[in-house]
């Protein structure tokens, strides 16, 4: 089943709003007439279905929603037959349907969706399991389907007769055996068997779908319309949800391990692991790929094929966490190298990833080149100290993303001058200074101290000194380390006063204050 030029999503979305009868669409009245030159809706209805011939669905749905008269046109029957052949493979004939072509389109739509993604759909597998047999509505669906997950059908002559049209004769030397009520017999079959009998009696696969869509012109269809909404809505909690916790118990126990494996979580929230209480939402935004997949944004919001992504993605952290514990490190390198590496592979492929599918293989080279370059990074740092505090610095980012020498060169200089800072303050003469300033000004100015671009915004000392070291340790400008200097003696010299102030009036501030 493949729709010209794919728009499976938007398809989707807008198939939800549209009901079988009427649609929503903008009256634009006779203000189009009042131009004076000819436009589109000047063309003869014969013209305008030979240009709308050329659209795929999701763009017929669009120009039939501008105005009542393109609504009437787009829902032309010739148009939605091409449709309905090219997506399903159905000879649309009005001779044997009654329904028009445009609501056929929309009615195998949304039984093929939802029966496709059956598997993760409770509310569908409710609808198909619970009875045996299923309701007639659903069993004349099922027969489109070769395969079923149901156990044999069991139904009196007369019932497959009236359901799929097969004669009597057809049905001789099946397997029968006794009705529960003791009641005649009736036949048992398998579903397979069932479908290859419907296709020798109707003489194949779209002259089914043609007798189907017969026999369900006079049937109510709101609890199909209901779960294909409800699917809309929900599937890519459900198709997450069955993927992460539907797993064989070997690979389920290491899925779990490689999904949290050194990331920073809340062990009380992950404990539900795979129950009914479990945060998903949460899980979802351990990693960037499976909370891109919860918001639809993975391989233009298809969720089957954003669903292989995610697999793909751990396959690739799978072949990564037994690279790195191969190695001699410790925890903290082998934590810090897996999670850069992973964001490094979120940040180059994120567009990509909007798109289309990204396979094992190319996660895995791309997580090669990122892995490279963090290590060359834990080497410029020299420490772990100098790594865990550059990495919030342009220059770790920027060489993340091309490789280029010239950001490591950077990052050196931003080191010596962080260090420059630091054995400024601890020169003897700066002793009074130390004695006297506050805590948080204080800790702004020793080397391991981290500085990010959260820390520069706001009107309190503490962010004032923050954007002048952040200059001077991006430029090197000397004119920035001396406005450093002049503002950290000034705020110890007006503590220093304040200090006075209080010790001289007696009443204002009894505590002494050192």
């Amino acid at each position: 089943m493949a729709l010209v030029d794919g728009g499976w999503e938007e398809l989707r979305e807008q198939l939800a709003l549209l009901s079988g009868r009427s649609s929503v669409v903008v009256d634009v009245g006779p203000t189009v007439h009042q131009y004076s030159h000819t436009g589109l809706l000047h063309l003869s209805d014969e013209v305008l279905v030979l240009i709308l011939r050329l659209l795929d669905p999701v763009s017929l749905l669009r120009v039939g929603s501008t105005c009542r008269t393109l609504f009437r046109v787009c829902s032309c029957c010739s148009l939605w037959s091409r449709l309905l052949q090219a997506s399903f493979g159905v000879s649309f004939t009005t001779a044997t349907i009654s329904i028009s072509a445009k609501h056929s389109f929309r009615l195998l739509f949304m039984w093929r969706t939802l029966y496709t993604n059956l598997h993760c759909n409770r509310s569908l597998q409710e609808k198909l399991f619970t009875e045996r047999p299923p309701p007639k509505y659903w069993v004349q669906w099922l027969v489109l389907e070769e395969r079923v997950p149901l156990p044999p059908v069991r139904l009196p002559d007369c019932e497959i007769e009236k359901l799929w049209g097969i004669g009597r004769e057809s049905l001789e030397g099946k397997c029968r055996e006794e009705a529960e009520d003791g009641d005649g017999n009736v036949l048992k079959m398998e579903w397979k068997e069932l479908f290859n009998l419907n296709v020798q009696h109707h003489g194949s696969v779209a002259n089914i779908l043609q007798y189907v869509l017969h026999q369900q012109e006079e049937n109510d269809h709101r609890d199909l319309e209901a779960l294909y909404q409800q699917y809309t809505q929900f599937r890519f909690q459900w198709h997450f949800s069955y993927w992460l916790f539907k797993q064989p118990k070997p690979f389920d126990r290491q899925l779990r391990m490689i999904f949290l494996q050194w990331q920073g979580h809340s062990k009380q929230k992950v404990s539900g692991w795979g129950s009914p209480i479990c945060n998903l939402k949460y899980l979802a935004s351990l990693h960037h790929i499976t909370l891109d997949y919860w918001r639809g944004k993975l391989a233009n919001g298809d969720e089957n094929a954003g669903i292989r992504t995610v697999e793909n993605y751990f396959s690739m952290c799978k072949s990564l966490v037994a690279w790195i514990l191969g190695q001699n490190w410790g925890r903290f390198k082998r934590r810090k190298v897996y999670l850069d590496t992973l964001e490094g592979v979120h940040r180059m492929l994120k567009k990509e990833l909007h798109t289309s599918v990204i396979d094992h293989k190319q996660f895995w080279q791309v997580a090669k080149v990122q892995m490279a370059r963090v290590c060359k990074l834990e080497e410029t740092a020299v420490n772990y100290v100098n790594w865990r505090m550059i990495d919030a610095v342009p220059y770790y980012r920027l060489y993340m993303v091309s490789g280029c020498a010239v950001y490591l060169e950077h990052i050196k200089v931003f080191l010596r001058r962080k260090r420059l800072i630091h054995d400024w303050i601890f020169q003897e003469e700066n002793t009074w200074v130390r004695r006297l300033l506050s805590e948080d000004l204080y800790l702004l100015l020793q080397f391991d101290t981290k500085i990010s671009e959260g820390n520069l915004h706001g009107d309190s000392l503490s962010a004032h000194l923050s954007r002048i070291i952040w200059l001077y340790l991006h430029s090197g400008q000397q004119l920035y380390m001396e406005a450093v200097k002049g503002f950290v003696q000034h705020s110890a010299q007006a503590r220093l006063g304040y200090c006075v102030l209080v010790s001289v009036s007696p009443g204002f501030y009894s505590p002494s204050v050192n």
